[in-house]
């Protein structure tokens, strides 16, 4: 498959995804919105300036991300937000063995993992949202239920 395909598709999800827990979400999805934006807006700064040190810098901007979300989780306790933390830490991880054995991370296996990686934080923020929209809708049935005679 087209490389430039796959980049495409995964920008469109990530694109989506992100657009959509801003706007459907509550504070927990929004934060982790805002988090993968950051993170996705950090890394395409640091190829643009230095691809050698983009692998340094989005190792700690991974771990980093992988911090905050622990702290998103444990605030609002959503198992879809473990998920996501998860995702970074093994995103921490793929980029730690790469600089850690000196790999290029021009390899297709990177690129394998880095996507796989990305589509499960896309997905975990959209099943989150989605989630957050159904418990809404019930909350708003009970309340009408309560509220008529």
């Amino acid at each position: 498959m087209n490389s430039f395909l796959i980049f495409f598709a995964l920008s469109a999800l990530g694109l989506g995804g992100v657009l959509f827990s801003i706007w459907k979400g509550a504070a927990a999805e929004r934060i982790a919105a805002c988090v993968v934006v950051a993170n996705l807006l950090i890394a395409v700064a640091l190829n643009g300036v230095s691809p050698i040190l983009a692998g340094t810098f989005g190792f700690a901007s991974d771990g980093l991300s992988a911090v905050v979300l622990l702290v998103v989780t444990v605030r609002y306790g959503a198992p879809w937000m473990g998920g996501i933390m998860l995702l970074y830490a093994a995103q921490f991880s793929l980029h730690s063995f790469y600089l850690v054995t000196g790999r290029s991370n021009a390899d297709y296996l990177h690129a394998l993992i880095n996507n796989v990686i990305f589509a499960g934080i896309i997905l975990c923020l959209i099943f989150g949202t989605l989630v957050t929209i159904r418990r809404r809708a019930r909350f708003a049935r009970q309340s009408q239920a309560r509220a008529a005679p």
